[in-house]
Order: C-alpha cells, then sequence, then structure tokens
C-alpha cells in the first residue's frame, strides 16, 4: 500500500508571504537535497548530518542561485512520516517555491497527493487512523472547542480507549475460538459470566462515544440556530446585527426573504450557525411557499430556535404565533424575542411577559435589532442553551461521523453478543458477533481499513499535509 516514491510538496499556505516551507519526505530525500544544496563553505554534506538539526545555505540549479535557504533535517524513525525529512524554509515568493518545486522534482521527487504525508505517517504506524483525521480536524479547527477535541483525539485519547476494548475482546474471542476446536470435549475455556460483565462495560462505553457525538457534531460545525417567525418582524434585521455586517437584504416588502441565508458566527470560542429562515405566513406564492417550507426543515435540524416576534402587533397574534411554533418543536431550546422593544412601550412588554407561560426549555428575551440594543442578552442566553459546558467534564468526544458510525455498527454486535450468552447460543455464532463487533472497533483505529477508506479520507486533506 505505501508508495516508496520520495514526495515533494509546499506545507505552508499558498500564496506570497514571508517565509515558506516545501517539505521532502522519502528514502532518497536527503540524497535529493545534497544534489542542490549548498553550505556557506561548500563542504558540508546534509547525507553527513545529525538528525534534527538545522542547516544554513543556498539552493541552485545549475549556476542559478534559487533562494537563501534554512534545511532542517529529519530522519527515520524519528519523523512525522517515519521517513527522512527535509523541511527547506525559504522566502515566501511564489515563484521561488515552484522554483525550488521543480528542481526537487527534477531530481528525482514527486508531488504529493492530498494528506500523502499524513496517510505515510499512518501506514508507518506513527499514528493511527483517528489520530490521522485529527490531523485535518486541527488544521481546519476554527474555534476554541472544536481546536481542543482535535488536539486531544490526535493525542490519542480517542485511540487509546478504542484499543482497550479491542484488546479486551480480543483475548475473550481467542478463548472461545479455543472452545470450537475442542467442542467434542465440551469443554468451557472462556468464563461466561466474565464475558457477560466484560461486554456490558464495553457497550456501556460504546454508548456513551456514540452518545457524545451529537455534541462533537456540535462543537465541530457550530451549534445550528434558526431563526424564525413572521414576515416583516425583524429576522434578518437580527441576523445583519449579530454578524455586524449587511449579510441578508432588509426591506418592509413581505416575503423578502425566499431561502435560507446560513452564516456562522464565533462567541467566545464556540462557533453559532445561524439560519435566516423565509417568513412563515399564509401566501399563494409558490416560491415563497418553498422557501417556508424550507424554514420549517431547518426549524428542525436546530439545537437552538430563535422566534423573532413583533411587538408592536396585537398580543393575540404573537401568542398563536409561538403556539404554532412550539408544536413543531421535539427537544430544541426555544429563545422568544420580542422585537422592535424601543417602538413597543413599557406596557407591551408588560403585557407580554404576563401572557406568556415559558416552558423549561424555553426563554423571554426584548430587543431592538435595528437599534442594536439588549443584544449582549440575547447572545448570554444563546450561550447558556448551548448547553456547551458539559464538554469541559467530558474526556472523549467524537466528531467524526465515520467514527460515528463504525460506533453504532460495534454496538450493535455487542448487543448480540450480550443476548447471546443471556440465552446460551453456541460459541461459533457467538464468535462470529465477537468478530463483527472487533471488525467495527478496527475500522476506527485502522487495524481494519482498505484502499476506498483510506483514500475517502486523506483526499480531503491539504496537499503538504
Amino acid at each position: 500500500m505505501l508508495d516508496q516514491a520520495t514526495i515533494c510538496a509546499i506545507a505552508t499556505s499558498p500564496g506570497m508571504g514571508a517565509i515558506a516551507t516545501i517539505r521532502l519526505s522519502g528514502e532518497t530525500a536527503i540524497e535529493i537535497a545534497d544534489v542542490v544544496f549548498q553550505s556557506p563553505n561548500k563542504k558540508k554534506k546534509l547525507a553527513d548530518q545529525k538528525a534534527n538539526t538545522l542547516h544554513y545555505g543556498t539552493i541552485s540549479e545549475g549556476t542559478e542561485i534559487i533562494d537563501e535557504v534554512v534545511i532542517s533535517l529529519f530522519r527515520a524513525p524519528h519523523s512525522f512520516t517515519g521517513e527522512d525529512i527535509i523541511e527547506i524554509g525559504c522566502h515566501g515568493s511564489v515563484y521561488i517555491q515552484q522554483r525550488l518545486l521543480q528542481v526537487l522534482i527534477k531530481h528525482g521527487a514527486r508531488m504529493a497527493r492530498p494528506g500523502e504525508f499524513t496517510q505515510r505517517a499512518f501506514l508507518n504506524g506513527k499514528m493511527d487512523l483517528s489520530q490521522a483525521e485529527a490531523v485535518a480536524d486541527l488544521i481546519f479547527s476554527s474555534n476554541a472547542s472544536n481546536h481542543k477535541i482535535a488536539l486531544k483525539q490526535m493525542r490519542g485519547g480517542f485511540s487509546k480507549e478504542i484499543s482497550k476494548l479491542r484488546g479486551q475482546l480480543l483475548h475473550f474471542i481467542a478463548m472461545v475460538e479455543l472452545e470450537l476446536d475442542f467442542s467434542e470435549e465440551d469443554v468451557e475455556f472462556a468464563d461466561r459470566k466474565q464475558l457477560i460483565s466484560l461486554t456490558t462495560e464495553i457497550e456501556a462505553v460504546l454508548s456513551k462515544l456514540a452518545n457524545s457525538f451529537k455534541l462533537g457534531n456540535v462543537l465541530k460545525n457550530g451549534v445550528p440556530v434558526a431563526i424564525v417567525g413572521e414576515t416583516n418582524v425583524g429576522k434578518s434585521t437580527l441576523l445583519n446585527a449579530l454578524l455586524k455586517e449587511e449579510k441578508a437584504i432588509v426591506s418592509d416588502i413581505h416575503g423578502t426573504t425566499r431561502d435560507v441565508i446560513e452564516d456562522v458566527i464565533n462567541i467566545e470560542g464556540t462557533a453559532f450557525r445561524f439560519f435566516d429562515t423565509a417568513g412563515i405566513r399564509e401566501t399563494t406564492d409558490q416560491i415563497e411557499n418553498l422557501g417556508i417550507e424550507r424554514s420549517y426543515n431547518k426549524l428542525e435540524q436546530a439545537e437552538i430556535v430563535l422566534l423573532v416576534t413583533d411587538l408592536t402587533n396585537p398580543m393575540s397574534l404573537i401568542s398563536q404565533r409561538i403556539d404554532k411554533i412550539r408544536e413543531r418543536l421535539h427537544e430544541q431550546a426555544l429563545i422568544i424575542v420580542g422585537n422592535k422593544a424601543d417602538l413597543a412601550g413599557r406596557d407591551k412588554l408588560s403585557e407580554m411577559l404576563a401572557e406568556i407561560s415559558l416552558g423549561d426549555q424555553e426563554d423571554l428575551v426584548f430587543i431592538s435589532a435595528k437599534q442594536q440594543q439588549n443584544l449582549e442578552n440575547l447572545i448570554d442566553l444563546l450561550k447558556e442553551n448551548a448547553n456547551l459546558q458539559q464538554a469541559e467534564g467530558t474526556d472523549i468526544i467524537v466528531s467524526n461521523i465515520r467514527h460515528y458510525e463504525a460506533l453504532m455498527q460495534a454496538h450493535q454486535a455487542v448487543v448480540r453478543v450480550i443476548d447471546g450468552l443471556n440465552n446460551g447460543i453456541s460459541g461459533d455464532f457467538l464468535a462470529q458477533d465477537i468478530r463483527e463487533c472487533l471488525h467495527y472497533i478496527g475500522e476506527i483505529t485502522g487495524e481494519i481499513s482498505n484502499d476506498e477508506i483510506l483514500g475517502h479520507i486523506f483526499k480531503n486533506f491539504c496537499i503538504g499535509k
């Protein structure tokens, strides 16, 4: 599976900058670098130097000096990929970067594919597959929450838990299969009581890990927040106020927003993904009705629903709208946003406080989106309803959909093992279910993998990583 070619790529962000890094990895990495590198005294050979050292000099092609560089030298197996690695620190000119790549390719390297450096690290046993995936998550982390999850996973927290489960199951599958070899003698090597205890413990751990995916997905992709309400209550004005930019068109004309407008706001290290939806009303406009249907769909996908109401409307109309939205909710938190508080007057605010009875997962806040008044109280409610404080005390949070699917499959298999033990099924059926559980656990860390899975994972990486 491992291509032995020496690979190269730009490891820093594309484009011009002060400096750039070009990475070279493979059996001939040091040899190729020696052909083009010259130290100031023209006598130093990289092949003779110690690992984990820096070397100043120039890179040339014939008589043409391309750039003054600093080379970092890493030797196998103590490197990121487990191979010899040369990292060239050069000036950030796009021309210089491309010329250096051309020179390296001319002398025997080839361009790396997306994620190929990390893929080699996995194939060379420097990290398991879940850690390799965490590298990409760390690179693309956009807030403190998903940075923390990715870093913890990259350092092996998730892998250790999974490997521990797998090791325990491997011991018992060996005992069960040994029984099958002596089936005629009716012996029992695997203690059934111990196996029930172990599988019950494993079922609980797998269930806990799988259940953490809901939180992990929110932390990774942002807390989904749907902004809903009738037309012209100020939904788009609220979105613009939160974003501090004119993202959505604001107009007095009813039905201006006909599709879902989406954007992400980072609030104190946590991403909130807002959906400004079409105004909900009775209309014969076919296109607007499609937008309204999408509004209801986004409401169902949201963790938090902001129901924006116009405080200048009659209280009876506001109550009807709140009741109609409540009918569509399941477990979402509901924040009723009384907008246009600057126009409504104190009596209207008091009336709404008296009329609206709030449920367990409901809050009420008065704002003026247009005047940007009291938005800080709305933001505080968003943070409270995100329920992210539970992440602080959680050791492992699953945020990868592939891991979640494998955990669910493994959980189903181990439940069958428990049922089989309780019903006294034969060892061969028991072994089959244990093997299936082992298979899905192994898929997470890469003990069980194939080219198709690896190709799908690493194609989404940056070139150079």
